[in-house]
């Protein structure tokens, strides 16, 4: 679709054919590459200097904030997206709010100042409610379900702005609460008539960010390993660290993608769960990237925590992404015993790997050990045979 000054935001066709992403979806998911980046290498430094518990917290509060701006544009823009000029300037709105975040995070992790976080969030969501204001003028068939969007969504804006002037001892409370209230919001707007969202364009866009955090965590790795190289020889211990990682990246990749994720949408519930379910998913994943950065720093001696510390982050998220790619990709397709098993035997020996003193190897042995499970399973299935 070529961009034009302005057409009619009219619903799309859920059954359209060669639905993809459209270059301006992928502009816009450079912009949360930066942030994103910037929160793995503050949980990064965090952990390594034993704040283990402020970290993880601020981590917690940077992401959910960069996923929730990313789900509110990529469901409007697979019901909406119109790719005229008003809708470019709005997405280009939304994308100056993920910058204006990306530069407040390590302020969040400071714990010294929430401020610029905030209006980065409120610039993206007022980018959005501009959004869904226009579609309800456009669009009557869906002019409540827009509305709800629209009012939800500010309301709740007007709340996070106003958590900045709650007292410390009631932040987490408010926060909470904002962020249950923001899930919500989606549920409460979809019962007015469902949008008309596409399965496939959706289970591209989630496939597309699953790969950019990927892609950070490898970035991530990669220059903890080259500055390791650069001021230390190379050892056993590093050496294990690198071809571990490596093996646990490639083996997420092929995990998260063996099986198709569009035929999984095929309700609002199923879909509601599938598509929420994915913070913790994206979370793991670039913990892993964090995580193999703090174990880089350990086995050169740059950090000062326990093995058990440097390994945890690393062997914990693999494991709460082997059993979410489970839940996901596998359970709905009909996983039998055996592939159940394999998947929870798996992710039970990647979290008792944090205790020895090859965690990282061990994991990435774990990981490839079980995709080369699900291949030989795989094709047991299609051939008829007994896997």
């Amino acid at each position: 679709m070529t961009g034009r000054w302005i057409r009619p935001m009219q619903s799309r066709d859920p059954a359209e054919s060669h639905r993809a992403a459209t270059p301006l979806e992928l502009f816009f998911d450079l912009c949360f590459v930066v942030a994103i980046a910037l929160a793995a290498s503050e949980l990064h430094h965090g952990l390594a200097h034993g704040e283990i518990a402020r970290s993880l917290q601020s981590y917690m509060l940077a992401f959910f904030a960069i996923w929730w701006a990313w789900m509110g544009f990529t469901w409007f823009a697979s019901a909406y997206d119109t790719d005229d000029t008003p809708y470019r300037i709005k997405v280009f709105v939304q994308m100056t709010g993920v910058l204006v975040l990306a530069a407040g995070i390590p302020q969040v992790f400071d714990g010294t100042d929430f401020r610029i976080v905030t209006l980065g969030y409120v610039i993206m969501r007022v980018g959005l409610v501009a959004q869904w204001l226009r579609a309800a003028k456009a669009d009557p068939s869906h002019r409540a379900t827009a509305h709800r969007y629209a009012g939800g969504t500010t309301v709740l804006q007007l709340g996070w702005i106003g958590l900045l002037f709650v007292p410390g001892g009631w932040w987490a409370v408010g926060w909470t609460t904002l962020v249950v209230l923001e899930l919500l919001v989606p549920i409460w707007a979809e019962q007015a008539g469902p949008t008309t969202w596409h399965p496939h364009h959706i289970a591209e866009r989630y496939g597309l960010l699953t790969i950019i955090v990927l892609g950070e965590s490898i970035l991530a790795s990669t220059m903890a390993i080259q500055a390791a190289i650069k001021t230390s020889e190379m050892t056993p211990a590093l050496g294990g660290t690198i071809g571990g990682g490596l093996l646990i990246l490639f083996s997420m990749w092929w995990l998260y993608f063996n099986e198709p994720a569009a035929r999984h949408l095929t309700s609002m519930r199923a879909t509601f769960a599938w598509g929420y379910v994915h913070l913790a998913v994206f979370m793991s994943i670039a913990t892993v990237g964090a995580g193999l950065a703090l174990q880089v720093d350990y086995v050169t001696h740059h950090a000062h925590i326990s093995r058990f510390a440097a390994a945890a982050p690393v062997c914990v998220s693999v494991a709460v992404f082997v059993l979410l790619v489970w839940w996901l990709h596998q359970r709905p397709k009909g996983s039998d015993a055996l592939e159940t098993a394999a998947y929870v035997v798996t992710a039970l020996a990647v979290f008792a790997a944090a205790l020895t003193p090859w965690a990282i190897p061990a994991t990435g042995i774990l990981t490839a050990l079980l995709v080369a499970f699900q291949i030989r399973h795989d094709h047991a299935g299609r051939s008829g045979l007994s896997p």
